[in-house]
């Protein structure tokens, strides 16, 4: 499927399955520090309450900051619910970016686990 985003042509893969991980096991990367936390919420959402140590790049914007992203470690996707996510998901493996993986949840089932939010 091809959006045009500020007129940036996007594309998002239809994959049988977006990889996907649960919100404790992101947890567990983070503590390891094996991952990087791409939340890709609005601004405005982002500000509300967020992952510790995420990075915001909302996901109209992605296709143009995309190639600003560090490739050192993997991605875990994140927004409210895990929709975009998965469709940023799908985005960032289209364009090469190994063992990105969406949250399933999002940042609604990290807070609900009782798991710190940062607010701006």
């Amino acid at each position: 499927m091809t959006r045009f985003t500020n007129g940036v042509e996007m594309h998002f893969f239809s994959r049988l399955s977006t990889p996907e991980i649960g919100v404790d096991e992101l947890d567990g990367l983070i503590q390891n520090g094996t991952v990087r936390v791409l939340d890709v919420r609005e601004d405005w959402e982002f500000s509300r309450g967020r992952v510790p140590g995420a990075v915001n790049v909302p996901l109209k914007k992605l296709p143009v900051r995309a190639p600003q992203l560090k490739r050192d470690k993997p991605y875990a996707v994140i927004c409210e619910s895990g929709s975009r996510s998965r469709s940023a998901t799908d985005f960032l493996l289209g364009q090469g970016f190994e063992g990105a993986v969406s949250v399933k949840g999002g940042t609604s089932a990290w807070a609900r686990t009782n798991r710190p939010l940062v607010r701006a």
